[in-house]
Order: structure tokens, then sequence, then C-alpha cells
């Protein structure tokens, strides 16, 4: 094996590489043994798909389909996936660092088929990309490994930045030092060693624009936190690396974003996991993080709770919710993580005003009101929706 790699990259390699290749040497042993090779995969869907009320996390049921290589409508689906298995099991013991964009293409190719009347059919192995990502998701539950563990990259998208020194590769990276920029959470969270961390809390921005304007305000030094950014919908890496945070280090999380029902759900998927990747909340979900807003409380004031906005800020920066967004928000209403009190009050008042509203209306009265006012008052409160 060549140099490329870091000593702990070598070794989550050599990890993963074993795994993959007993998992599959059992379909080996039983066409040895004379029977049909099964393999035998956790269903994802939501009939499979159940909250947790006690560990509050969305987990994946017992449900499993069994994929037999003699069951004409599951051959195909058992030849892709181990297709793919052997093309990710190669990488991993050439050294290589595949993306799944890369995957698509190295397992894209078209099979000359004879069929019973003699005749010659061409497939292709995969059409689109969509296609070789699911098989990929199929291989995660089928071997209990998380893409990240084998080594496959993704596009980068979650930022971080704080008094903190992590080790990536060889290089420890000090990301109090990073200027007006961040440090780019790696697709493999994993393998990042935590130096050192010097922190109360970790706040979670929605928006990468506020999450800049947070960082150069000095934010994160004057009030001692990890400053994340998950730029809208978060990634499988940033929510890893918040949860490490939470959970080895114990550090508070809260959560901020935009008034409406997608921005809720942002922060459902940071708490308590998605649908789609039930198979991994344990891993990838933070069950004590906190939606610390912005609320609709928050805007309009309730009985017992002071509006941090006048009327006049109201008028000017409210924005009346689209069809598409009140939809979303009897969907959520009906999830059982968003049946507490808070919640219903607070989905209520949405689906009273029909209105919403976006962070940057908190900057509306500077940026200094955000950083050093609404924030800090949220925190010290823990003014937060449970």
């Amino acid at each position: 094996m060549s140099e490329i790699s870091s000593k702990v990259d070598k070794e989550a390699r050599q990890r993963a590489a074993t795994v993959l290749r007993n998992r599959f040497l059992q379909l080996i042993d039983e066409i040895r043994k004379g029977e049909p090779p099964v393999m035998e995969i956790p269903q994802r869907n939501i009939n499979n798909t159940h909250y947790d009320e006690v560990r509050k996390l969305l987990l994946l049921g017992d449900k499993k389909l069994r994929r037999s290589f003699l069951d004409l409508n599951e051959a195909k689906r058992f030849m892709q996936t181990s297709l793919m298995g052997s093309i990710i099991y190669e990488a991993l013991v050439n050294d290589e660092y595949p993306t799944i964009r890369d995957l698509y293409y190295r397992g894209k190719h078209t099979l000359v088929l004879r069929g019973p009347d003699n005749r010659t059919v061409e497939e292709n192995t995969w059409d689109e990309q969509k296609e070789s990502d699911s098989v990929i998701v199929d291989i995660e539950v089928f071997t209990s490994l998380l893409r990240e563990e084998m080594l496959i990259l993704s596009k980068e998208k979650g930022k971080v930045v704080g008094d903190m020194r992590i080790r990536s590769g060889n290089d420890v990276i000090d990301l109090s030092k990073m200027g007006h920029g961040a440090y780019s959470i790696e697709p493999t969270p994993d393998l990042i060693d935590f130096v050192d961390i010097n922190a109360d809390f970790v706040l979670v921005v929605e928006k990468d624009a506020v999450f800049q304007q947070l960082h150069r305000a000095g934010f994160w030094k004057q009030y001692r936190s990890i400053l994340v950014t998950s730029a809208g919908q978060p990634d499988r890496a940033t929510r890893r690396f918040v949860r490490r945070l939470n959970e080895e280090y114990k550090l508070p999380v809260y959560i901020l974003t935009d008034a409406d029902p997608y921005g809720w759900y942002i922060y459902s998927v940071f708490r308590i996991g998605s649908i789609a990747l039930s198979y991994e909340s344990e891993r990838l979900a933070t069950p004590n993080a906190r939606f610390l807003g912005v609320s609709m409380a928050d805007i309009f004031g309730t009985d017992k709770k002071k509006a941090y906005l006048s009327e006049s800020d109201r008028r000017s920066f409210i924005i009346k919710a689209k069809d598409y967004d009140k939809k979303r928000a009897e969907e959520i209403k009906n999830y059982p993580w968003f049946q507490t009190k808070g919640w219903k009050e607070e989905i209520d008042i949405f689906m009273k005003r029909q209105a919403k509203l976006e962070i940057e209306a908190m900057a509306s009265k500077g940026l200094k009101f955000l950083a050093f006012t609404y924030l800090p008052d949220k925190i010290q409160k823990q003014d937060y929706i449970a």
C-alpha cells in the first residue's frame, strides 16, 4: 500500500475491507453449499421506520427483504449490489478515495445477454447515478458500514469555526485561526481526531450567510462557542460532526433556522434523524439538540412572552406563507416528535398567522442585535422549544 494515506486512513480502510469481504464471502459459502445466494437487507422505507420515544430517535425496524440471485425480479439488483461491493473493495485495497460519482462511472457499462430464444439483449448495469447511489445505501445496511467508513467521498458542505484543534490525516488544524473563512467539514468525520476544544456550546446555523456574519462579528470568541453551518439541509458529515461534539464533549447543541416548516424540519433532522437515513440515526442524530429559534413566538409574542420584533419590524420582514409551506406544516404537525406543548403552540401560531420569517430579519435591527442580544438572551434563558 502506498504512502498516500495517513495511518488513520489505512487502519480505517483495512477495517472496512475486512468487513466488506467477509460479508460478501457469506454469499460464496451459500453457493458452495449448493444453496441459492440470498442477501437479507433491511427495508428502507417509512413503513419500516419508527420513532423511539425513549431514545428520541427515528430508527429502522426489523423488516427485511430477501434479495435472491435466482429470483428474476431481484436478480438485477443482486448483481448491482455485488458489482458495487467489488468496486468499493478494490478501491479500499488499492488505497483509493472514490467519490459516489466515481463509483457510478466505474460500474456503468453494458452487458450483452443471450435470452432463451437465443437472441442477444443489451442491459446497462445502471442508467442514472441515483440508481447506483441507492445500491451504495443497500451495501451500507447490508454490511453495517457507513460509506464514510468505506472512505467514499462526497461534496463538502458544512463548515465550522471555533476555539478547537483537530487532527485530520497527519496535520493538526487550528479552527480558531481560519481568518474570515472556516474549516470545511470533511466527508469522513470519524477519521478526525479532536485534539482539544475550548467551548461551552455548539451553535448550528441553517444559513451560510448568517454563519459568516456571526463569524466575522466574533460571536464564537465572545461566547466560547463552536459555530457550525449546515448551509441548508444538513449533509451526513455535518450531522456526524455535531453528534460527536455533543456525545464526546457533552457540549449543548442549539439549532438556529428560519421560522418556517422547512427550518423546523432541518432542526428535526439534526435532532432525531431522517427517514431516508434512519438506519444510521444512532450515529448521525443528536437527541439532545435544542431548537433555539427563530420561533414564531419570538416574532409575534405570546401571553407569557414579549416579541423581539416591533410591529413595524414585523410588517417589513414577515413573508406570507405559501400553500406548500402550509402543507408542510400540516405534515410536520402529525410527526410524533412534534407532539409537545411547545411545538403545538409554535405550529398553531404559524397556521393562525400564515406567515414566516427568515433569520436575516433578526439582523434588521443590526448584526450586533442578532449576535450580542438575541442569541445570548435566548441561550441564557434556555428559551428553546422542546
